[in-house]
C-alpha cells in the first residue's frame, strides 16, 4: 500500500515539474504561444465549421459572381457566386484532416520500420536503410505527383501518395534515436530482469525515442498541408466543387488582377497554418530537447 502511494506521489511530483517547466518555457517564448494559438484557432474553425460558415460552401449563386469583400460576404465570392469565407472554413477540415492522417500514418509506419531495423541491426538494418535512402532520392513533389496520377485524382489517393513518401523521414529519425537509446543502462536492466525483446523494444526503447519525433511531426504538419494543397493546385487533389484550398487558388489564379480576393484568402489560410505549425514546432524543440536549451 505504501509502495503504491509512494509511486503515485512520485508521479504527481513529476507531472507537476513538467507542467511548471512547460509554462515557464512558453512564457519565455511568445512565438510559441502564437503558433499554438494559430493551430488551436484553425482546429476550432474546422470543428465548428457548420456554425461559423454563413453560407453553403458548394451552393452556386450566379447573380453573386465575383463580388468583392463586404459585410454580406467577408472574403467576397468566386466565379460561381460561392462565398469564399465559407469555403475556406470548410476547407480547413480537409487540409487539417489530411495533415493529421498523413503525419499519423507516416509516424506509425516509419517508427515501426526504422525502430525495428535499428533494434535488430546487422544486415536487416543495412537493407532497410538503403531502401529508405532510395525512396528519399526522388523529389518529394514529383514523386507524389507520379503516385497520385497513377492512382487517380482524389483526396484519398493524395494521402496514400504522401504517406508512401513521408514515412522515410520518420524511419531515419527513429532509427538514429533507437541506435542511441538501445545502449542505455535501463535497457540492459530490463533484459536482466527477464523482459522479452518485444517488451524491451516497445516499452523501453521506442517510447524513449519520442521527443525528436514530436518536434518533427509538428514541423512536418505544415509542409504536408502545403504539399496537399500543391497537388490540389495541379488538379490531382480534391475535385470540384469540394472546397479545398489548393484547388481554390488554382481556379482563382486567373482572376488575381480583377478579383484579388479569390486566390488571396485561400493562400493566406495555407500560410497561417504553415506558420503556426513551424512556430509550435520550434517551441516544442526548445521544450523537449535539452541539448537545444
Amino acid at each position: 500500500m505504501r509502495s503504491l502511494e509512494s509511486e503515485r506521489d512520485t508521479l504527481f511530483v513529476w507531472v507537476g515539474e513538467k507542467a511548471t517547466h512547460l509554462v515557464y518555457t512558453l512564457r519565455r517564448s511568445p512565438l510559441t504561444i502564437l503558433g499554438l494559438a494559430i493551430m488551436v484557432g484553425f482546429i476550432s474553425v474546422a470543428v465548428l465549421a457548420p456554425f461559423i460558415a454563413p453560407y453553403d460552401p458548394i451552393a452556386i449563386h450566379p447573380s453573386d459572381r465575383l463580388m468583392p469583400p463586404s459585410k454580406t460576404h467577408f472574403f467576397g465570392t468566386d466565379t460561381a457566386g460561392r462565398d469564399v469565407f465559407s469555403r475556406i472554413v470548410y476547407g480547413s477540415r480537409i487540409s487539417l484532416r489530411l495533415g493529421l492522417i498523413v503525419t499519423g500514418l507516416s509516424v506509425a509506419i516509419g517508427s515501426l520500420i526504422g525502430g525495428t531495423a535499428a533494434f535488430l541491426g546487422g544486415r536487416i538494418d543495412d537493407a532497410v536503410m538503403r531502401f529508405t535512402d532510395l525512396c528519399m532520392a526522388f523529389p518529394v513533389f514529383v514523386l507524389a505527383m507520379v503516385i497520385t496520377a497513377s492512382l487517380g485524382p482524389g483526396l484519398t489517393n493524395v494521402m496514400v501518395a504522401i504517406v508512401a513518401i513521408w514515412w522515410t523521414v520518420y524511419a531515419r529519425l527513429v532509427r538514429s534515436k533507437v541506435v542511441e537509446v538501445k545502449e542505455e543502462t535501463y535497457v540492459e536492466a530490463a533484459r536482466a530482469i527477464g523482459a522479452s525483446e518485444v517488451r524491451v523494444f516497445l516499452k523501453h526503447v521506442l517510447l524513449n525515442s519520442y521527443s525528436p519525433v514530436l518536434v518533427e511531426v509538428t514541423l512536418d504538419f505544415g509542409f504536408v498541408v502545403m504539399l496537399g494543397a500543391s497537388l490540389g493546385f495541379v488538379g490531382l487533389g480534391a475535385q470540384p466543387p469540394t472546397p479545398e484550398w489548393g484547388a481554390m487558388i488554382s481556379s482563382g489564379r486567373s482572376y488575381l488582377k480583377t478579383a484579388w480576393w479569390y486566390p488571396t484568402f485561400p493562400g493566406l489560410a495555407i500560410f497561417l497554418v504553415v506558420l503556426g505549425a513551424n512556430l509550435l514546432g520550434d517551441g516544442l524543440r526548445d521544450i523537449l530537447e535539452t541539448r537545444t536549451r
